[in-house]
């Protein structure tokens, strides 16, 4: 602000005077301007240091630039953050996505593929206050997705979140595939056990069990039993209760199965138990009793194991029917050209009991001695009449009861769930 001197005219001392209160003014007016200007970043920096240290991720708007949507989450009342950043790549199939509401409540939230290359969207549940979302589902290998959220603030401003990101490639031996017997919509007998097949070994047994449910209508109680790295039963306590509906739930998509190894696609089967057909066999007696709901319908004459080829004792269950079928002795280590070797083309009614190769079959070749002696190398033979009547009553998960001899069914040579107590089955689970 320049002096005053007395040598000017008055006018000219009242002209520079008000010249200078304006210069006095516009800096006063400056230095307000940037006073707020001043405060507003160090407010912007200061929310920005507050969300770095997250395991969520910050941001607002649909703007993919970390810069942009850092500026935009600053400037609004509320906020969303998700465990997954946008632009994310080899992103792990079991990461369980999640979405956090600060200053406001999730009115949408939503996982979707980028491509129609088969994932479907992710499903998710939201927390009963609103200010939470975690997915129920898992992601597939090798896809794009995008993450959508909507959220709405208190002075009602709505606040959004966008992600994009991908997930790991896997390959065939980090993925295993699972099979389920008994088929979708088969009607089964009351032996018959669930049993789910692995084509890549399950090392994490109970990270998998977790995610396989059986359910039943009448309610029976049960349990899984490991057979193997890639094989796992469930049997009811006891019998299934002819008439009974089950699903089969196999929950395993992108579920850790040990090793690196991750569960490929989830199934769901539902089956019917039928009439409850049991046979019980007598090795002694050489009889064949025919149940049926409980009630006797006939006694059949046959043979089974002569020595050195004895039948097991036990509890089995038949795995599979062929109205004629080939048996050749090399099959079950029984070398050709020697004393007890055998090659038939065409044997009629087989039904299979157990992997190491017993059968019921027809063998018209035997019935002199059936209902009198054991001549057979492990398979119970009938009469073609017999063993046609038989098969045609039977179904896959019939039982067949046989005692009189002193080698025992196992476990697992077939479907030999029936041959432990429950309370011993049990302890097969990895979740026991």
């Amino acid at each position: 602000m320049r002096a005053v001197t007395l040598d000017e005219p008055p006018d000219v001392h009242v002209r520079r005077l008000a010249a200078s209160f304006l210069e006095f003014c516009m800096f006063v007016s400056r230095a307000r301007s940037a006073l707020v200007t001043g405060t507003a970043l160090v407010l912007a920096a200061a929310l920005t240091a507050c969300d770095a240290g997250s395991a969520f991720t910050g941001s607002a708007g649909d703007d993919p630039s970390p810069a942009a949507s850092e500026a935009a989450a600053a400037a609004q009342s509320g906020r969303v953050h998700a465990n997954v950043r946008t632009g994310a790549t080899d992103v792990p199939v079991d990461q369980v996505l999640a979405v956090r509401a600060e200053g406001s409540r999730l009115t949408s939230v939503s996982v979707a593929p980028t491509s129609g290359d088969g994932a479907g969207e992710v499903a998710g549940a939201l927390s009963a206050d609103e200010t939470s979302w975690t997915a129920t589902g898992l992601l597939e290998p090798g896809t794009s997705y995008v993450l959508r959220a909507r959220a709405s603030a208190a002075d009602g401003a709505t606040v959004r979140r966008v992600a994009r990101f991908s997930t790991r490639e896997l390959s065939l031996e980090e993925q295993t595939y699972a099979s389920v017997a008994p088929l979708a919509g088969e009607t089964v007998g009351v032996g018959m056990p669930v049993v789910v097949s692995f084509d890549v070994p399950v090392t994490d047994r109970a990270s998998i069990e977790q995610h396989l449910h059986v359910t039943s209508s009448p309610v029976q109680r049960g349990s899984w039993r490991w057979i193997s790295d890639t094989e796992v039963h469930w049997r009811p306590k006891r019998y299934w209760r002819a008439g009974t509906d089950v699903t089969v739930d196999v929950d395993i998509n992108s579920v850790p199965a040990g090793g690196g190894v991750y569960g490929q696609e989830s199934r769901r089967i539902e089956f019917h138990v039928g009439d409850a057909n049991v046979y019980k066999v007598d090795a002694k007696s050489h009889q064949m009793q025919v149940f049926s709901n409980g009630k006797l319908l006939r006694k059949l004459p046959i043979t089974t194991g002569k020595a050195g080829f004895t039948t097991r004792s036990g509890t089995k269950v038949i795995m599979e029917k062929s109205e004629k079928r080939r048996m050749n002795s090399e099959t079950v280590g029984i070398a050709a050209g020697s004393s007890e070797a055998y090659d038939i083309n065409d044997v009629r009614w087989a039904m299979r009991l157990t992997h190491s190769g017993e059968f019921i079959h027809a063998a018209p070749w035997s019935v002199g001695s059936q209902g009198r002696e054991n001549v057979s190398h492990g398979c119970t033979g009938l009469s073609t009449a017999d063993a046609g009547w038989l098969y045609a009553m039977s179904k896959r998960g019939d039982v067949v009861e046989y005692v009189g001899t002193d080698r025992p069914m196992t476990l697992d040579n077939g479907y030999g769930d029936w041959n432990a107590s429950f309370a011993d089955y049990r302890q097969g689970s990895a979740l026991s």
